[in-house]
């Protein structure tokens, strides 16, 4: 499979910026941009239409919509509409979310794998213009259709997975696996194994696609670069270990580090406490979960993660000069070529 080189942007930047942004990543070569949209900070779409819209080649992919606050059949209307506007350039990631954000709505947080299931059986069929009647665990629908033909009828679907049943059920029924960010490139190959294991189930002809999430400050100034690296690192460490965490979500960061729970722990409580990060944060533990450093570091970073079976690395921009680290970048990458 074709290796993939991808920027990520978020609901944290104003959408001029965003688009900024794309043009530039579209300019140095990338293949993919993806968005996160996270709970209540600003919707993606208006800014992917814009971004879509400022650029002729590059994809464009949601990384993730929730189906517990947006309905199935919205993603299709949203979805089907975005492809037109891009032709062609749109991918769709699905998640499930965080439950102690969405209790702020009220809404039930329910059977989340079986809404992930209900959710791209339902997009699917309306996608290839068919007409929907299903009953579902979560989602339903009831001679359901679109009132327009999208324009792919095998629309990409992604899905954000974590636990071992959403990894699973991605290896059945969706095009892609997205990994997040803070997991090492051993939880991806792991992930991989788990999709790859219900590969009689599967239902779509083409392989799975993965795509890697991973912080990247890149530069000339290897020590500078790493340090900004570290910073916006140990604040994962920090909410990954924190208080807030639970066993089973800190046995996703902890996979293939070699490094013992309690010594994240210990990590995260001394940033907390107001420690920095750039004394804590080894440069082991920099390497188990960013794109950081020069040449020569974004290489081997890249390297750590197609060896592990992922097909598309997106990294997200978080030193001070985004622009110029993503032109190095795109020098660095050639080598790739």
């Amino acid at each position: 499979m074709k290796r993939r080189f991808g920027v990520r942007l978020d609901g944290w930047m104003v959408p001029e910026r965003c688009v900024e942004l794309a043009v530039a990543a579209e300019a140095c070569g990338f293949d993919a941009l993806w968005y996160a949209e996270n709970p209540f900070g600003r919707g993606v779409l208006p800014t992917v239409a814009a971004c879509g819209r400022a650029t002729k080649r590059i994809e464009h992919g949601i990384g993730v919509f929730s189906p517990f606050i947006r309905h199935p059949a919205l993603m299709a209307m949203e979805m089907g509409a975005l492809d037109e506007l891009l032709g062609g350039r749109s991918n769709l990631g699905l998640g499930t979310g965080i439950p102690s954000l969405f209790s702020k709505t009220r809404i039930p947080f329910e059977k989340p794998i079986a809404a992930l299931r209900d959710t791209v059986t339902i997009i699917r069929a309306l996608m290839r213009g068919e007409t929907v009647t299903y009953d579902g665990k979560v989602f339903s629908a009831s001679g359901l259709k679109l009132e327009f033909d999208p324009l792919r009828k095998d629309y990409p679907i992604f899905i954000a997975s974590m636990g071992e049943q959403s990894i699973r059920l991605t290896g059945e029924v969706a095009d892609g696996l997205i990994v997040s960010n803070l997991c090492t490139p051993a939880f991806s190959t792991r992930a991989i194994e788990a999709a790859n294991a219900v590969a009689d189930k599967r239902r779509l002809p083409a392989p799975l696609r993965v795509v890697q999430y991973a912080p990247c400050v890149a530069g000339a100034d290897r020590a500078s670069a790493r340090d900004f690296a570290r910073d916006f690192v140990g604040k994962q460490i920090a909410s990954a270990f924190g208080p807030k965490s639970t066993p089973v979500s800190r046995r996703w960061h902890l996979e293939g580090s070699g490094i013992a729970e309690a010594d994240f722990i210990e990590m995260a409580t001394r940033m907390m406490a107001g420690a920095s990060a750039r004394t804590i944060v080894s440069d082991t533990v920099l390497d188990l979960y960013a794109v950081a450093g020069n040449a020569d570091d974004c290489i081997a970073a890249y390297h750590r993660y197609f060896d592990a079976g992922v097909s598309e690395v997106v990294v997200t921009f978080r030193g001070p000069e985004p622009f110029q680290e993503m032109n190095y970048l795109r020098d660095a990458l050639r080598t790739f070529a």
